[in-house]
């Protein structure tokens, strides 16, 4: 999954938990606190499939 791809999907998966939080909880807060903890994970998650796929090309040319 490329950037761009990633950032429409992680958008719109921190809608649908900022959505479903809202109309569960009927706090705005409440809300835009889930989405953005959804985004923080989302990030991460991200962040180490880019550590993993540059680890296993290092691996891939050392050998």
């Amino acid at each position: 999954m490329n950037f761009p791809q990633f950032l429409v999907a992680m958008t719109a998966a921190s809608f649908v938990v900022a959505l479903s939080t809202f109309l569960a909880t009927g706090s705005i807060w409440k809300a835009l606190g889930w989405a953005v903890v959804a985004l923080i994970v989302l990030q991460v998650g991200y962040f180490l499939s880019v550590v993993r796929l540059i680890y296993r090309a290092e691996r891939k040319t050392h050998r």
